[in-house]
């Protein structure tokens, strides 16, 4: 079988961390104008029927391509590629049956879905453009699956590029065209989401073409007896139910959050339709920059699954701890001065961004800056149990953090003068839980345990020292100069994170947060180690 060359688990997430950083410029291309073109209520729209499509999204490919992942790095650690072959094919007819059934439902009843779901009859247009993008999505999820399990990470980085890439294209120019000709909202915030279903479908043929150029499956050396396909097939969902229940639940706390903040602020509140719409939609707009960080994390959790599982296929109990101990570390140096830097500097970068938005917005970012550090440790954390085979442990910590935000929301967000800001409360008591919940089970998992002083600790000195110097290089340089011009902000908060990311830069390679060990893993990493003399 020809075959792309495989890679270790940090050169994965290496490389899919670059197109992250493509993609989320792509995405800011995206996001940006196009939240300044429909404003904040017609963002609001757009981000309600998205909701409704991760859910479907998510009830079709969550847990699956995990389980296919994990499936093929077993087969592939032991040298069976029929039964390689078998899985990737069972799992196709699978994905693809799921993606029929949903798209199907989604297009056939989109009106009920806008009124009975999230209480917004205006999305079901844009819930309608997106229902292909579900079948689009779940058939390449199993070219992403299968190239993922044999650790080869660039297809996926690939084709996600592509896929943001025209959705970019198409959704911009399909909602300039709209509100150029002059249709209602409802129509031009269709056209712009129906750029995600073009996007998908960039995706799907790009790893269809790789697929067949690289893992044919035509020349097995040495053939061996696969399981049968119900065998397989009940693997598949034994592994891969559990991990889709916990991300379904976790995409309905987001649809059930969106309905819930909508009721509480019109019924206990008393805000018009139009303003809970606003604030919904400039709370949505801070959710675009807070999920930046989980961007970045998510490359690594996609490459922990079958490096971890590989070592436990081989019985290297000790190797697949370490692995999960040095992913949770680099993920909080990763994930906690991005928050905190989201935090400091929320208001430059709401009011630079985003300059017609609520002035709700910074306050919102700040606090949801604090919650993306839980998001991605529970984010890696979650992988690590899905990849030790303790998936289903996942779910009862994804439905506590889910009862948990409810619970909040409905008080809070019913308190006058805390209102939209209660969501975002809620979002950081939803996470906390989660971490909580599973670094217990991480814990029980591996004899030695993890160590937190490592993980957080280490991280966190030079992080909070970061974030004073961002704080200290803005506000002091706007207080200087008295100006409150926006190219006045925007020079000063570049200048305060240019500032801040070398001082932290400086500071973990000093505190050995990352190591010239940890630099080896990744392309051309020993070289930048010892430019840097790393230790």
């Amino acid at each position: 079988m020809a075959k792309a060359k495989e890679q270790n688990y940090l050169h994965g997430a290496a490389i899919m961390t670059a197109g992250v950083i493509i993609m989320k410029i792509l995405g800011a291309l995206y996001k940006i104008p196009l939240g300044n073109m429909l404003g904040d209520d017609g963002y609001g729209l757009f981000l309600q029927a998205y909701y409704v499509y991760s859910v479907f999204l998510t009830l079709a490919t969550a847990g699956f391509p995990v389980a296919l992942s994990r499936m093929i790095s077993a087969a592939q650690t032991r040298g069976l590629q029929m039964q390689a072959r078998r899985t990737y094919r069972v799992a196709w007819w699978t994905f693809f049956t799921l993606g029929v059934i949903s798209s199907t439902v989604m297009f056939v009843f989109p009106d009920w879905l806008s009124a009975t779901l999230i209480h917004s009859p205006d999305a079901a247009l844009s819930i309608q453009a997106l229902s292909p993008a579900v079948l689009l999505c779940c058939i390449t999820a199993t070219y992403r699956g299968l190239t993922q399990g044999y650790e080869n990470m660039t297809p996926t980085t690939v084709s996600q590029i592509l896929e943001v890439l025209a959705k970019v294209a198409a959704g911009l120019a399909l909602a300039a065209y709209l509100i150029k000709a002059g249709y209602d909202q409802p129509k031009v915030v269709a056209g712009a989401i129906f750029g995600v279903t073009v996007g998908s479908l960039a995706a799907l043929l790009y790893m269809i073409v790789y697929k067949m150029r690289n893992y044919r499956f035509d020349t097995v050396s040495e053939p061996d007896i696969p399981e049968s396909a119900g065998t397989i097939l009940k693997n598949l969902l034994s592994i891969g139910i559990p991990i889709a229940l916990g991300s379904v639940v976790l995409s309905l706390i987001n649809l059930v959050d969106a309905g819930l903040c909508m009721t509480r602020l019109q019924d206990a509140v008393g805000y018009s339709y139009s303003h809970a719409n606003t604030l919904y939609g400039v709370y949505g707009k801070a959710q675009t920059l807070f999920n930046l960080p989980a961007a970045f994390i998510t490359p690594l959790t996609i490459s922990v699954v079958p490096a971890i599982s590989a070592k436990l296929v081989l019985d290297k109990k000790d190797e697949a701890g370490k692995i999960s101990e040095d992913s949770l570390r680099i993920s909080m140096a990763l994930a906690l001065p991005m928050g905190i830097g989201l935090a400091v500097l929320s208001e430059p970068i709401m009011k630079i961004i985003y300059p017609g938005a609520n002035e709700a917005g910074p306050a919102l970012l700040c606090i949801l800056g604090i919650a993306s550090v839980f998001v991605c440790f529970s984010l890696i954390s979650t992988a690590i149990l899905q990849a030790t085979g303790y998936e289903k442990l996942t779910l009862y910590s994804i439905v506590a953090g889910g009862l948990v935000k409810i619970t909040v929301n409905w008080f809070i967000v019913a308190i006058p003068s805390v209102n939209i800001y209660g969501a975002a409360i809620g979002t950081v008591c939803c996470y906390l839980t989660m971490c909580v919940l599973n670094v217990i089970f991480i814990n029980r998992r591996f004899s030695k345990g993890m160590s937190l002083k490592n993980i957080f600790i280490r991280p966190a000195g030079p992080s909070l020292v970061m974030g004073a110097i961002a704080y200290a290089v803005y506000y002091g340089g706007m207080m200087l100069t008295g100006s409150g011009s926006k190219l006045m902000m925007a020079a000063f908060m570049c200048a305060a994170i240019l500032v801040a990311v070398i001082a932290y830069a400086v500071a973990v390679i000093k505190l050995r947060v990352i190591t010239a060990d940890d630099m080896k893993l990744i392309p051309k990493g020993e070289k930048v180690a010892k430019l840097l003399h790393m230790s």
